[in-house]
């Protein structure tokens, strides 16, 4: 497991981007046949990719957990943006398709992933915080999640978002968790900016070709820097962060939050102006 330190509201203001990268950005997740997990002391925020190509992989705990098991104080939440594939909950049988969603629910013991096609493998994204109390693991098809439609085409960031852990459909301790996915022509991830001091979030890139960037916007509105992110990587984004981003092509993400509330819409919005 590797582990993100990240810079507070004062320091981020001199970093380079090298170091602002070291404290939030992963390096890219999906890794053939292998379970990528990257812890980040942003609320105890923990992002994973999983990977399994002709055998399965199980989810391990670590000695910085101090768990017998990964879920012992934990919940997590896994969408699946490869191809089909299983996963296995203590002895209970997933199917997830692209884009299903699966809430693994705390003290779930013996967790295992599989993919259908070793040629096409399922590409498990996993988020995880931690958890005070037991709930119950839910299947989430993408047929399943709130569809929500936002933006508009004049504006860059017509898309469509699709909500999978939140509340009406999981009953979670904090995790809220959804795909966004921009339509051809749009690039603005979420537009204006905003910030939501009550949460963090975990932003997840993908669908976005090979020579083609994200440009993630991140810091206080007064005092904005610009990180540059490949697909299939994930950022971590502190409260007093802002929240926004524009891609060279259209794109999905993923997005996970974990914080006080669960309200979708707890949103401080902001001018485009008022950036700095």
């Amino acid at each position: 497991m590797k582990f993100m330190f990240s810079a507070d509201i004062r320091s981020y203001k001199n970093m380079r981007n090298d170091e602002l990268r070291e404290a939030f950005v992963t390096e890219p997740l999906f890794q053939a046949g292998e379970i990528v997990l990257v812890y980040t002391d942003v609320d105890r925020g923990l992002v994973g990719g999983i990977v399994p190509q002709d055998k399965p992989i199980l989810l391990p705990t670590h000695k910085e957990l101090a768990a017998d098991y990964f879920c012992q104080r934990r919940e997590a939440g896994v969408i699946n943006i490869g191809g089909e594939g299983s996963i296995n909950v203590d002895g209970t049988d997933y199917a997830m398709a692209n884009r299903d969603s699966l809430y693994i629910a705390k003290e779930s013991q013996k967790i295992e992933f599989s993919s259908n096609d070793a040629n096409n493998p399922a590409k498990f994204y996993l988020v995880s915080y931690p958890a005070h109390r037991v709930t119950k693991t839910v299947h989430v098809p993408k047929s399943a999640a709130k569809y929500i439609a936002l933006g508009s085409q004049e504006t860059s960031n017509e898309r469509v978002i699709f909500q999978s852990i939140r509340p009406g459909i999981v009953d979670s301790c904090q995790l809220v968790m959804g795909i966004t996915e921009l339509k051809t022509g749009s690039v603005w991830n979420t537009k204006p900016p905003h910030t939501h001091f009550r949460r963090t979030e975990i932003y997840m890139y993908f669908d976005l070709p090979q020579d083609e960037k994200v440009f993630h916007l991140m810091g206080e509105p007064s005092e904005v820097r610009t990180l540059p992110i490949d697909s299939e990587t994930a950022i971590a984004s502190p409260s007093w962060s802002i929240h926004s981003g524009v891609g060279t092509s259209n794109y999905s993400f993923i997005w996970a939050m974990g914080g006080e509330n669960q309200e979708f819409d707890d949103m401080d919005h902001l001018k485009v102006t008022d950036l700095r």
